[in-house]
């Protein structure tokens, strides 16, 4: 490889903040990695819960052609091992192997809040780098109890979103040190999906992360599972209970614990906790005054987030699974009905009414996939627009055989197609069984051309509408409709988009005052 002003010589053996890296060129040459690469010092220790610090130096080479370890975490296999370190502050770059300056995607990954890695065969993207032409940069940062719980209740020395600050960490480093990859800092796109949809949202909201980056793109972002002040004292307590520590304990307590303690502890607390039902999740990012001084249902509001272009948007059905979750459609309707509540008593009917009161299947499982992702999504569409461009899409590509089982589109299956790897995707052997393989190489060669677009120039393709309320020169709210033929749609769902302009998802716990009292809490606190 020839020197060029963008990458060195001995490409690729780059000097970063730290010392030498050693990568690899890959794929019959024509895509160079770099694996494991540290931005961050160790989180383990007396640095449990705290600010994460800047990585460490070291001496000679270090070998970054292998996977490091992600975030303490559940392994979800046969066995209840647990995976993952807390020595875990590392990304992977990948690169066309070329020497020319390229468009930078940072991409945060899913699950839950819990669960995920920078290097799960999904989110590896040598495929996306090469179709797009991009430089990729995945990374890991904490998760659950050590990452997405805010313990600032139970006393100490500790941050409450130590995830929000790994990540603003991350794009920190990646501004001084991508150019030697032949990344331009000056093209930063910010990417994920599900819990790393959240966090891409939360970050244009968050101070620290501001001129880090300068364009956005949320996938299935449940943005309105950002924890209130009862929330995160109520999940205190319980991580104490379920440890068997007394309720006077406190965070340097915690840290005498091991890493697979706290996760377990937290696993129970999410599935074994029985506030799902209540849409009480166990983890998320939380409001406070350093890196998210306002919900960010408030801050877009506002204007106060970062206004630079945004593309985001939902899949159809993204919870088409919870239709098989109750027999009967009286326990469904009090499922869709004990949901809502918890946050807004006084507009719940409304919301029910917009969706038959949940009682079929149908009705049910849309309820649900709206609560959680579109009606957030759109409310922030919504706002943003007013500010900077936005682009709004729905994903309702299926194959033909989860039409029929009723799942649809469901949650992630758009990343088989915008990361150009259908062999990754759970549902490959249905898409086979259904004949739709050139139904799904023509979308995903459709949403990689769209989303490079954006990536490089801040606009998807021009055949892709920007989103904006009703002018004399426009009709309303323009969707991007990704299918077997997409299409673009003018304000989808309207009754229902209408239905839930008036639910309050800014403030957990308003329907269950019983609990907020014995949290020490009064509704509006």
């Amino acid at each position: 490889m020839e020197e060029s002003a963008h990458v060195t010589a001995d490409y690729p053996r780059v000097r970063v903040s730290g010392g030498e890296i050693q990568g690899e060129i890959v794929r019959d040459g024509t895509i160079a990695t770099w694996k494991g690469v540290p931005f961050g010092a160790p989180t383990g220790g007396k640095a449990r819960f705290r600010r994460p610090r800047p990585v460490r130096g070291w001496l000679g080479v270090l070998d970054c052609t292998r996977y490091q370890s992600p975030a303490p975490q559940p392994n979800y296999g046969l066995n209840d091992r647990l995976i993952g370190d807390e020595d875990c502050l590392h990304l992977d770059i990948v690169r066309p192997h070329t020497t020319e300056k390229l468009p930078v995607v940072v991409y945060f990954h899913g699950g839950s809040f819990l669960m995920g890695a920078s290097h799960q065969n999904m989110l590896r993207g040598h495929r996306l780098a090469e179709a797009m032409n991009v430089v990729y940069v995945s990374l890991n940062f904490r998760l659950g109890v050590l990452g997405y719980l805010d313990l600032r209740s139970l006393g100490g020395d500790c941050v409450a979103n130590p995830a929000l600050w790994d990540q603003v960490l991350a794009l920190q480093w990646i501004q001084e040190n991508i150019a030697k990859f032949g990344g331009d800092p000056d093209s930063v796109t910010i990417m994920g999906e599900s819990a790393g949809g959240a966090a891409v949202l939360a970050l244009l909201c968050s101070p620290p992360a501001q001129g880090l980056f300068h364009r956005a793109i949320a996938q299935s972002p449940p943005i309105g599972l950002i924890h209130s002040k009862a929330q995160s004292q109520l999940w205190a307590r319980q991580l104490l209970a379920r440890l068997g520590m007394v309720p006077e304990s406190t965070v340097e307590d915690l840290r005498q614990v091991s890493a697979d303690e706290l996760v377990r502890a937290g696993m129970s607390m999410m599935w074994r906790g029985g506030e799902l039902q209540f849409l009480n999740s166990t983890f998320g990012p939380t409001v406070e005054s350093e890196s998210l001084p306002e919900h960010p249902m408030v801050a877009f509001q506002q204007g106060k987030q970062a206004r630079v272009p945004l593309m985001l948007g939902t899949n159809l059905d993204e919870a088409g699974i919870t239709r098989y979750f109750f027999q009967r459609s009286t326990r469904r309707a009090k499922a869709g009905r004990r949901l809502l509540y918890p946050y807004d008593p006084e507009h719940t009917d409304t919301v029910l009414e917009a969706y038959g009161g949940a009682r079929t299947r149908a009705e049910f499982a849309d309820l649900v996939t709206d609560a959680l992702f579109w009606a957030p999504t759109i409310r922030i569409a919504s706002h943003h627009n007013e500010y900077a461009p936005t682009w709004m899409y729905r994903f309702d590509f299926a194959p033909q055989l989860m039409r029929k089982l009723g799942i649809g589109a469901a949650h992630s299956s758009e990343l088989s197609n915008v990361f150009g790897t259908p062999e990754a995707s759970k549902t490959r052997m249905l898409a086979k069984f259904g004949r739709d393989e050139a139904a799904m190489q023509k979308l995903t060669d459709e949403m990689q051309r769209h989303w490079a677009s954006f990536i490089r120039n801040g606009a998807p393709g021009s055949d892709w509408p920007q989103y904006k309320p009703p002018t004399e020169e426009h009709h309303s709210r323009p969707t991007m409709i990704f299918d077997a033929e997409s299409h673009v749609e003018y304000d989808p769902k309207a009754e229902k988009r209408r239905a839930w302009k008036g639910y309050d998802v800014l403030e957990w716990g308003a329907g269950r005052p019983e609990l907020l009292r014995d949290l020490g809490f009064s509704v509006g606190d």
